[in-house]
Protein backbone atom coordinates (compact mmCIF):
# COMPACT_ATOMS: atom_id res chain seq x y z
CA UNK A 1 0.00 0.00 0.00
CA UNK A 2 2.84 2.42 0.86
CA UNK A 3 4.51 1.62 -2.47
CA UNK A 4 1.27 2.52 -4.33
CA UNK A 5 0.94 5.79 -2.43
CA UNK A 6 4.55 6.68 -3.21
CA UNK A 7 4.01 6.03 -6.90
CA UNK A 8 0.85 8.15 -6.93
CA UNK A 9 2.65 10.95 -5.08
CA UNK A 10 5.53 10.79 -7.53
CA UNK A 11 3.15 10.96 -10.49
CA UNK A 12 1.39 13.94 -8.92
CA UNK A 13 4.67 15.82 -8.51
CA UNK A 14 5.69 15.03 -12.08
CA UNK A 15 2.31 16.20 -13.37
CA UNK A 16 2.55 19.43 -11.37
CA UNK A 17 6.08 20.10 -12.61
CA UNK A 18 5.01 19.48 -16.20
CA UNK A 19 2.01 21.79 -15.81
CA UNK A 20 4.16 24.48 -14.23
CA UNK A 21 6.70 24.23 -17.06
CA UNK A 22 3.89 24.52 -19.61
CA UNK A 23 2.51 27.55 -17.79
CA UNK A 24 5.92 29.23 -17.91
CA UNK A 25 6.19 28.47 -21.61
CA UNK A 26 2.89 30.23 -22.17
CA UNK A 27 3.87 33.40 -20.26
CA UNK A 28 6.00 35.13 -22.94
CA UNK A 29 2.85 36.87 -24.15
CA UNK A 30 3.44 39.49 -21.49
CA UNK A 31 5.11 38.93 -18.14
CA UNK A 32 8.27 37.09 -19.16
CA UNK A 33 9.24 39.43 -21.99
CA UNK A 34 8.16 42.68 -20.37
CA UNK A 35 10.93 44.80 -18.93
CA UNK A 36 10.13 46.43 -15.60
CA UNK A 37 11.54 49.75 -16.78
CA UNK A 38 13.03 51.40 -19.86
CA UNK A 39 15.63 54.16 -19.55
CA UNK A 40 14.83 57.17 -21.74
CA UNK A 41 17.37 59.94 -22.17
CA UNK A 42 16.01 63.46 -22.66
CA UNK A 43 18.60 65.83 -24.13
CA UNK A 44 18.04 69.59 -24.08
CA UNK A 45 19.73 72.83 -23.05
CA UNK A 46 19.70 72.90 -19.27
CA UNK A 47 22.31 75.67 -19.05
CA UNK A 48 23.53 78.54 -21.18
CA UNK A 49 21.68 81.23 -23.16
CA UNK A 50 19.32 78.78 -24.89
CA UNK A 51 18.10 77.16 -21.69
CA UNK A 52 15.49 79.62 -20.43
CA UNK A 53 13.60 80.16 -23.68
CA UNK A 54 13.79 76.66 -25.17
CA UNK A 55 15.76 74.09 -23.17
CA UNK A 56 13.95 74.24 -19.83
CA UNK A 57 10.43 74.42 -21.37
CA UNK A 58 11.43 71.42 -23.51
CA UNK A 59 12.54 69.48 -20.45
CA UNK A 60 9.33 70.42 -18.67
CA UNK A 61 7.17 69.23 -21.56
CA UNK A 62 8.97 65.89 -21.67
CA UNK A 63 8.87 65.47 -17.89
CA UNK A 64 5.15 66.17 -17.72
CA UNK A 65 4.34 63.53 -20.34
CA UNK A 66 6.78 60.94 -18.95
CA UNK A 67 5.23 61.21 -15.48
CA UNK A 68 1.73 60.92 -16.93
CA UNK A 69 2.68 57.82 -18.96
CA UNK A 70 4.16 56.17 -15.87
CA UNK A 71 0.97 56.86 -13.91
CA UNK A 72 -1.49 56.11 -16.73
CA UNK A 73 -2.89 59.66 -16.62
CA UNK A 74 -2.74 60.67 -20.28
CA UNK A 75 -6.09 61.19 -22.03
CA UNK A 76 -7.32 58.59 -24.51
CA UNK A 77 -6.03 56.93 -26.57
CA UNK A 78 -2.81 56.93 -24.50
CA UNK A 79 -4.24 56.11 -21.08
CA UNK A 80 -2.50 52.75 -20.62
CA UNK A 81 0.36 52.78 -18.14
CA UNK A 82 3.98 52.76 -19.29
CA UNK A 83 5.59 51.60 -22.53
CA UNK A 84 4.28 48.11 -23.01
CA UNK A 85 3.76 48.10 -19.25
CA UNK A 86 7.36 49.18 -18.54
CA UNK A 87 7.92 52.28 -16.46
CA UNK A 88 10.00 55.04 -18.05
CA UNK A 89 13.18 55.88 -16.13
CA UNK A 90 14.19 59.31 -17.44
CA UNK A 91 17.70 60.73 -17.52
CA UNK A 92 17.92 64.45 -18.34
CA UNK A 93 21.11 65.57 -20.09
CA UNK A 94 22.42 69.05 -20.84
CA UNK A 95 22.90 69.70 -24.56
CA UNK A 96 25.18 72.68 -23.92
CA UNK A 97 28.82 72.16 -24.78
CA UNK A 98 28.98 71.48 -28.51
CA UNK A 99 28.67 68.58 -30.91
CA UNK A 100 31.67 66.56 -29.68
CA UNK A 101 30.26 66.59 -26.16
CA UNK A 102 26.83 65.58 -27.51
CA UNK A 103 28.37 62.51 -29.16
CA UNK A 104 30.30 61.53 -26.03
CA UNK A 105 27.29 62.02 -23.77
CA UNK A 106 25.11 59.99 -26.13
CA UNK A 107 27.53 57.06 -26.08
CA UNK A 108 27.72 57.21 -22.28
CA UNK A 109 23.97 57.41 -22.04
CA UNK A 110 23.56 54.18 -23.99
CA UNK A 111 26.66 52.16 -23.15
CA UNK A 112 27.10 53.05 -19.48
CA UNK A 113 23.65 54.11 -18.32
CA UNK A 114 21.57 51.66 -20.31
CA UNK A 115 19.31 54.01 -22.27
CA UNK A 116 17.11 52.19 -24.79
CA UNK A 117 15.40 55.35 -26.08
CA UNK A 118 16.51 58.97 -26.60
CA UNK A 119 14.26 62.01 -27.15
CA UNK A 120 15.34 65.58 -27.69
CA UNK A 121 18.08 67.77 -29.17
CA UNK A 122 17.48 71.37 -30.23
CA UNK A 123 20.66 72.08 -32.20
CA UNK A 124 20.79 71.05 -35.85
CA UNK A 125 24.53 70.47 -35.56
CA UNK A 126 24.09 68.14 -32.61
CA UNK A 127 21.45 66.14 -34.45
CA UNK A 128 23.72 65.69 -37.46
CA UNK A 129 26.59 64.60 -35.22
CA UNK A 130 24.52 62.21 -33.12
CA UNK A 131 22.46 60.57 -35.90
CA UNK A 132 25.16 58.12 -37.11
CA UNK A 133 26.11 57.31 -33.51
CA UNK A 134 22.62 56.23 -32.45
CA UNK A 135 22.34 54.20 -35.65
CA UNK A 136 25.53 52.38 -34.67
CA UNK A 137 24.23 51.87 -31.12
CA UNK A 138 20.78 50.79 -32.38
CA UNK A 139 18.88 52.97 -29.93
CA UNK A 140 15.48 54.42 -30.81
CA UNK A 141 16.01 58.18 -31.09
CA UNK A 142 13.32 60.81 -31.69
CA UNK A 143 14.67 64.27 -32.46
CA UNK A 144 12.36 66.83 -30.87
CA UNK A 145 13.25 70.15 -32.50
CA UNK A 146 16.42 70.42 -34.63
CA UNK A 147 15.63 71.97 -38.00
CA UNK A 148 18.02 70.76 -40.69
CA UNK A 149 16.33 68.72 -43.44
CA UNK A 150 19.61 66.94 -44.16
CA UNK A 151 19.15 64.35 -41.38
CA UNK A 152 17.20 62.04 -43.70
CA UNK A 153 18.49 63.39 -47.01
CA UNK A 154 22.13 62.44 -46.56
CA UNK A 155 21.77 58.90 -45.24
CA UNK A 156 19.26 56.13 -44.68
CA UNK A 157 18.23 55.81 -41.03
CA UNK A 158 16.51 53.03 -39.13
CA UNK A 159 16.62 54.12 -35.49
CA UNK A 160 16.37 57.90 -35.99
CA UNK A 161 13.08 59.80 -36.29
CA UNK A 162 12.02 63.45 -36.04
CA UNK A 163 8.55 64.07 -34.61
CA UNK A 164 8.05 67.57 -36.05
CA UNK A 165 8.72 69.31 -39.33
CA UNK A 166 12.16 70.49 -40.42
CA UNK A 167 13.10 74.05 -41.41
CA UNK A 168 11.72 74.06 -44.95
CA UNK A 169 7.98 74.18 -44.12
CA UNK A 170 8.64 77.19 -41.87
CA UNK A 171 9.92 79.16 -44.85
CA UNK A 172 7.32 77.82 -47.28
CA UNK A 173 4.41 78.56 -44.93
CA UNK A 174 5.81 82.07 -44.43
CA UNK A 175 5.94 82.63 -48.20
CA UNK A 176 2.42 81.27 -48.69
CA UNK A 177 1.19 83.53 -45.91
CA UNK A 178 2.74 86.58 -47.58
CA UNK A 179 1.27 85.58 -50.94
CA UNK A 180 -2.23 85.77 -49.43
CA UNK A 181 -1.78 89.16 -47.76
CA UNK A 182 -2.66 92.48 -49.38
CA UNK A 183 0.83 93.85 -48.68
CA UNK A 184 2.93 94.02 -51.81
CA UNK A 185 6.35 92.65 -50.90
CA UNK A 186 8.66 94.35 -53.37
CA UNK A 187 11.92 93.39 -51.74
CA UNK A 188 12.77 91.52 -48.58
CA UNK A 189 15.79 91.30 -46.36
CA UNK A 190 16.61 89.33 -43.24
CA UNK A 191 18.52 89.05 -40.02
CA UNK A 192 19.45 85.48 -39.11
CA UNK A 193 21.97 83.79 -36.84
CA UNK A 194 25.19 82.90 -38.66
CA UNK A 195 25.12 79.12 -38.25
CA UNK A 196 23.41 76.13 -39.90
CA UNK A 197 19.86 76.77 -38.72
CA UNK A 198 19.94 80.48 -39.59
CA UNK A 199 21.45 79.99 -43.05
CA UNK A 200 19.04 77.15 -43.87
CA UNK A 201 16.03 79.16 -42.72
CA UNK A 202 17.01 82.19 -44.83
CA UNK A 203 17.74 80.05 -47.87
CA UNK A 204 14.38 78.26 -47.64
CA UNK A 205 12.41 81.46 -47.06
CA UNK A 206 14.17 83.29 -49.90
CA UNK A 207 13.61 80.49 -52.41
CA UNK A 208 9.97 79.99 -51.44
CA UNK A 209 9.14 83.71 -51.40
CA UNK A 210 10.65 84.44 -54.81
CA UNK A 211 8.74 81.44 -56.18
CA UNK A 212 5.36 82.19 -54.60
CA UNK A 213 5.12 85.98 -54.16
CA UNK A 214 4.88 87.74 -57.53
CA UNK A 215 7.65 90.29 -58.07
CA UNK A 216 9.38 89.67 -54.73
CA UNK A 217 13.17 89.85 -54.69
CA UNK A 218 15.74 89.22 -51.99
CA UNK A 219 18.12 91.93 -50.79
CA UNK A 220 21.81 91.32 -51.34
CA UNK A 221 22.57 92.68 -47.84
CA UNK A 222 20.93 90.40 -45.28
CA UNK A 223 22.41 90.58 -41.79
CA UNK A 224 24.35 87.69 -40.22
CA UNK A 225 25.17 88.32 -36.55
CA UNK A 226 26.91 85.63 -34.54
CA UNK A 227 24.77 83.10 -32.70
CA UNK A 228 23.94 84.43 -29.21
CA UNK A 229 25.43 87.85 -30.02
CA UNK A 230 22.83 89.64 -27.89
CA UNK A 231 23.44 93.16 -29.24
CA UNK A 232 22.08 94.12 -32.68
CA UNK A 233 22.39 97.89 -32.97
CA UNK A 234 24.60 97.80 -36.07
CA UNK A 235 22.40 95.24 -37.82
CA UNK A 236 19.19 97.13 -37.01
CA UNK A 237 20.67 100.31 -38.52
CA UNK A 238 21.56 98.37 -41.67
CA UNK A 239 18.03 96.96 -41.90
CA UNK A 240 16.55 100.43 -41.57
CA UNK A 241 18.72 101.70 -44.44
CA UNK A 242 17.92 98.71 -46.67
CA UNK A 243 15.34 99.50 -49.38
CA UNK A 244 13.44 96.30 -48.60
CA UNK A 245 9.95 96.67 -47.16
CA UNK A 246 9.97 93.27 -45.37
CA UNK A 247 12.37 91.92 -42.74
CA UNK A 248 12.43 88.17 -42.08
CA UNK A 249 14.14 86.54 -39.11
CA UNK A 250 14.51 82.99 -37.81
CA UNK A 251 15.96 84.20 -34.49
CA UNK A 252 14.95 82.14 -31.48
CA UNK A 253 15.46 82.10 -27.72
CA UNK A 254 17.23 84.97 -26.00
CA UNK A 255 18.49 86.37 -29.32
CA UNK A 256 14.90 86.80 -30.52
CA UNK A 257 13.74 88.53 -27.34
CA UNK A 258 16.75 90.88 -27.37
CA UNK A 259 16.20 91.73 -31.04
CA UNK A 260 12.50 92.50 -30.54
CA UNK A 261 13.21 94.86 -27.64
CA UNK A 262 16.11 96.60 -29.37
CA UNK A 263 14.39 96.89 -32.76
CA UNK A 264 11.18 98.12 -31.15
CA UNK A 265 13.03 100.86 -29.28
CA UNK A 266 14.60 102.04 -32.55
CA UNK A 267 11.36 102.07 -34.53
CA UNK A 268 12.17 99.27 -36.99
CA UNK A 269 8.73 97.69 -36.75
CA UNK A 270 7.05 100.97 -37.69
CA UNK A 271 9.28 101.28 -40.75
CA UNK A 272 9.27 97.69 -42.03
CA UNK A 273 6.81 94.84 -42.13
CA UNK A 274 8.48 92.16 -40.00
CA UNK A 275 8.11 88.38 -40.00
CA UNK A 276 9.51 86.21 -37.19
CA UNK A 277 9.34 82.45 -37.74
CA UNK A 278 9.76 81.86 -33.96
CA UNK A 279 7.95 85.05 -32.98
CA UNK A 280 5.05 83.44 -31.13
CA UNK A 281 7.42 82.25 -28.39
CA UNK A 282 8.89 85.71 -27.85
CA UNK A 283 5.37 87.17 -27.86
CA UNK A 284 4.34 84.76 -25.14
CA UNK A 285 7.29 85.94 -23.01
CA UNK A 286 7.29 89.65 -23.86
CA UNK A 287 3.54 90.31 -23.95
CA UNK A 288 2.68 93.90 -24.78
CA UNK A 289 6.37 94.77 -25.13
CA UNK A 290 6.11 93.20 -28.58
CA UNK A 291 4.37 95.64 -30.92
CA UNK A 292 1.16 94.84 -32.77
CA UNK A 293 1.40 94.06 -36.47
CA UNK A 294 4.33 91.63 -36.48
CA UNK A 295 3.83 88.38 -38.40
CA UNK A 296 4.76 85.46 -36.17
CA UNK A 297 5.13 81.68 -36.41
CA UNK A 298 6.03 78.90 -33.96
CA UNK A 299 7.83 76.37 -36.18
CA UNK A 300 4.54 74.57 -36.59
CA UNK A 301 1.12 74.55 -34.89
CA UNK A 302 2.49 74.92 -31.36
CA UNK A 303 2.39 77.28 -28.42
CA UNK A 304 0.17 80.26 -29.20
CA UNK A 305 -0.42 78.89 -32.71
CA UNK A 306 -2.29 75.70 -31.80
CA UNK A 307 -5.24 75.54 -34.19
CA UNK A 308 -7.74 73.82 -31.88
CA UNK A 309 -7.07 74.46 -28.21
CA UNK A 310 -10.15 72.56 -27.10
CA UNK A 311 -9.16 68.99 -27.90
CA UNK A 312 -8.98 66.71 -24.87
CA UNK A 313 -5.24 66.18 -25.38
CA UNK A 314 -4.43 69.88 -25.72
CA UNK A 315 -6.63 70.93 -22.79
CA UNK A 316 -4.91 68.33 -20.62
CA UNK A 317 -1.45 69.44 -21.70
CA UNK A 318 -2.06 73.17 -21.20
CA UNK A 319 -3.83 72.74 -17.86
CA UNK A 320 -1.29 70.31 -16.45
CA UNK A 321 1.68 72.32 -17.70
CA UNK A 322 0.33 75.55 -16.23
CA UNK A 323 -0.50 73.85 -12.93
CA UNK A 324 3.00 72.39 -12.60
CA UNK A 325 5.18 75.14 -14.07
CA UNK A 326 3.02 78.25 -13.75
CA UNK A 327 3.01 79.28 -17.40
CA UNK A 328 1.56 78.52 -20.82
CA UNK A 329 3.60 75.91 -22.76
CA UNK A 330 5.63 77.46 -25.56
CA UNK A 331 6.58 75.72 -28.81
CA UNK A 332 9.64 73.99 -27.28
CA UNK A 333 7.43 72.47 -24.57
CA UNK A 334 5.11 71.14 -27.27
CA UNK A 335 8.02 69.84 -29.37
CA UNK A 336 9.48 67.79 -26.53
CA UNK A 337 6.12 66.58 -25.25
CA UNK A 338 5.34 65.45 -28.80
CA UNK A 339 8.62 63.52 -29.12
CA UNK A 340 7.82 61.51 -25.96
CA UNK A 341 4.22 60.98 -27.07
CA UNK A 342 5.51 59.59 -30.39
CA UNK A 343 7.39 56.93 -28.40
CA UNK A 344 4.26 56.07 -26.43
CA UNK A 345 2.17 55.86 -29.62
CA UNK A 346 4.74 53.55 -31.26
CA UNK A 347 4.90 51.22 -28.24
CA UNK A 348 1.10 51.08 -28.05
CA UNK A 349 0.88 50.28 -31.76
CA UNK A 350 3.57 47.60 -31.50
CA UNK A 351 1.90 46.05 -28.47
CA UNK A 352 -1.44 45.79 -30.26
CA UNK A 353 0.26 44.03 -33.16
CA UNK A 354 2.37 41.64 -31.06
CA UNK A 355 -0.20 40.94 -28.37
CA UNK A 356 2.53 41.38 -25.74
CA UNK A 357 5.08 43.89 -24.50
CA UNK A 358 7.10 44.87 -27.59
CA UNK A 359 10.85 45.07 -27.99
CA UNK A 360 12.57 48.31 -28.93
CA UNK A 361 13.00 47.05 -32.51
CA UNK A 362 9.30 46.27 -32.72
CA UNK A 363 8.56 49.82 -31.53
CA UNK A 364 10.92 51.13 -34.24
CA UNK A 365 9.03 49.13 -36.87
CA UNK A 366 5.75 50.51 -35.55
CA UNK A 367 6.97 54.12 -35.73
CA UNK A 368 8.03 53.92 -39.38
CA UNK A 369 5.23 55.61 -41.36
CA UNK A 370 3.10 55.99 -38.22
CA UNK A 371 0.32 58.57 -37.85
CA UNK A 372 -0.76 59.71 -34.40
CA UNK A 373 -2.76 62.43 -32.68
CA UNK A 374 -0.56 64.75 -30.66
CA UNK A 375 -1.43 67.54 -28.26
CA UNK A 376 -1.79 70.15 -30.98
CA UNK A 377 -2.15 68.41 -34.33
CA UNK A 378 -2.05 65.19 -36.33
CA UNK A 379 1.52 63.98 -36.93
CA UNK A 380 2.48 61.68 -39.83
CA UNK A 381 5.90 60.15 -40.41
CA UNK A 382 5.38 60.57 -44.13
CA UNK A 383 8.76 61.41 -45.67
CA UNK A 384 12.35 60.39 -45.01
CA UNK A 385 11.23 56.83 -45.75
CA UNK A 386 8.72 57.09 -42.92
CA UNK A 387 11.07 58.67 -40.36
CA UNK A 388 10.42 62.40 -40.87
CA UNK A 389 7.15 63.80 -39.52
CA UNK A 390 4.97 66.25 -41.42
CA UNK A 391 2.33 68.56 -39.95
CA UNK A 392 0.41 71.66 -40.84
CA UNK A 393 2.06 75.03 -40.21
CA UNK A 394 0.71 78.52 -39.65
CA UNK A 395 1.38 82.20 -39.16
CA UNK A 396 -0.56 85.07 -37.60
CA UNK A 397 -0.27 88.78 -36.75
CA UNK A 398 0.28 90.10 -33.24
CA UNK A 399 -2.54 92.13 -31.71
CA UNK A 400 -2.36 92.34 -27.93
CA UNK A 401 -5.59 91.45 -26.12
CA UNK A 402 -5.88 94.44 -23.79
CA UNK A 403 -9.22 93.33 -22.37
CA UNK A 404 -7.67 90.14 -20.98
CA UNK A 405 -4.10 91.47 -20.70
CA UNK A 406 -2.57 88.66 -22.72
CA UNK A 407 -0.98 88.10 -26.14
CA UNK A 408 -3.54 87.96 -28.92
CA UNK A 409 -3.36 87.02 -32.59
CA UNK A 410 -5.29 88.00 -35.68
CA UNK A 411 -5.32 86.98 -39.35
CA UNK A 412 -4.39 83.39 -38.42
CA UNK A 413 -3.79 81.07 -41.38
CA UNK A 414 -2.76 77.42 -41.48
CA UNK A 415 -1.43 75.48 -44.45
CA UNK A 416 -1.59 71.69 -44.83
CA UNK A 417 1.54 69.57 -44.94
CA UNK A 418 0.83 68.67 -48.58
CA UNK A 419 1.85 72.15 -49.72
CA UNK A 420 4.77 72.67 -47.34
CA UNK A 421 7.03 69.61 -47.59
CA UNK A 422 8.92 68.13 -50.53
CA UNK A 423 7.79 64.72 -51.80
CA UNK A 424 9.38 61.72 -50.12
CA UNK A 425 12.85 61.09 -51.51
CA UNK A 426 13.29 64.65 -52.86
CA UNK A 427 15.81 66.94 -51.14
CA UNK A 428 14.30 70.16 -49.83
CA UNK A 429 16.84 72.38 -51.60
CA UNK A 430 16.19 70.75 -54.96
CA UNK A 431 12.42 70.92 -54.43
CA UNK A 432 12.59 74.65 -53.75
CA UNK A 433 14.61 75.15 -56.93
CA UNK A 434 11.79 73.56 -58.93
CA UNK A 435 9.35 76.15 -57.61
CA UNK A 436 7.76 73.68 -55.14
CA UNK A 437 6.73 71.23 -57.83
CA UNK A 438 3.85 68.86 -56.97
CA UNK A 439 2.87 70.73 -53.82
CA UNK A 440 -0.88 70.60 -53.19
CA UNK A 441 -2.66 73.32 -51.26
Amino acid sequence: MNIVRSLLSCRAHVAFAFAFACALAAVPSHAQNREESLTLGVVTFLSGPAAAASGIPGRNGAELVINAINEGRLPAPYQTMGLGGAKIEPIYLDEAGGNAKAVTETRNLVERRGAKIIAGFISSGACQAVAPVVEELKVLTVFATCGTPRIFEEASRRYVFRSMGHTTPDGVAAARYLAQRPDKVIKFTGINQNYAFGTDAWSDFSAATTALVPGAAASDKPQWPKFLAGQYGTEISALQLDESNLVYSSFWGGDLEAFVLQAGARGLFQQKLTMLSFGADAYDKLGNRMPDGIIVGARGPYGLLVRDRNTALNRWFVEQYNAKYGEYPNSAAYHYAQSVLAVKAAYDKAQRKAGRAPSVDEAVDAMIGMEFESFSTTVRFAIGAGHQAVTENGYAVTKFDTANNRPGLTDIKFFPASCLFPPDGVAAEQWLKTGLRDSKC
